[in-house]
């Protein structure tokens, strides 16, 4: 690679410059001891449930009765430890934006309440199961164009957004706070199709194409 050396001394000034807006304006920055969700484990803890949720079409094949338990346990276990810290996360967040709280040493009593969270969330994945069954099956109904309820699953974006939808909505009914909504705002970005995590959607929805 051809470069004049000479150029890249104006990189130490440059970091500094760069460096020191963090301090004049500390809008765009969050620095210190007290970490948010973090993006990429919010993203596999959708993935993991999505595994649950519609146990072999996803990302584990070769699943069959007398393996399914091990698996599913497996992903559970995860769940369970990856909600905890994230929740705990969100809400320790929430409670400082709010200056309910300035502590950042503190993480106990966050990651207590994020895994009471976590549990209360995990039991309410049978009820996920048996709404998103209704999803499926709407849209297996409602388009003629579809031949399967295989192919609903595999290929309808319209269903990984009301799936990412229906779990960050229960999550928000639980009272976490900021991660629901960067759930739907990756459903939104991958599939074009923006639901708030708010929203009031019974049971048989179905959206086509989202963006056609």
């Amino acid at each position: 690679m051809a470069s004049d050396f000479r150029l890249k001394e104006q990189l130490p000034a440059l970091t500094s410059r760069i460096v020191s807006t963090y301090t004049s304006d500390d809008r765009a920055n969050h620095l210190g001891h007290c970490p948010l969700p973090k993006y990429q484990v919010v993203v596999s803890i959708l993935d993991d449930l999505k595994d649950i949720l519609y146990p072999g079409f996803r990302r584990r094949e070769g699943l069959h009765h007398g393996n399914v338990m091990y698996h599913v346990g497996d992903l559970i276990d995860s769940l369970h430890d990856k909600l905890t810290t994230q929740v705990g996360r969100a809400l320790h967040h929430d409670d400082r934006v709010q200056n309910r709280s300035s502590d950042c040493e503190n993480q106990t009593d966050y990651e207590a309440k994020g895994q009471a969270i976590a549990i209360e969330f995990l039991q309410q994945i049978p009820k996920l199961r048996s709404v998103l069954a209704t999803d499926v099956e709407a849209a297996f109904d409602g388009d003629p164009a579809v031949s399967s309820r295989d192919e609903v699953i595999f290929c309808y974006p319209g269903l990984e957004a009301i799936t990412v939808y229906r779990i960050a909505n229960e999550l928000r009914r639980l009272g976490v706070p900021f991660i629901p909504r960067m759930m739907t705002e990756w459903a939104h970005k991958e599939t074009g199709i923006d639901i708030h995590p708010g929203a009031v959607i019974g049971e048989y929805f179905f959206i086509d194409h989202g963006t056609g």
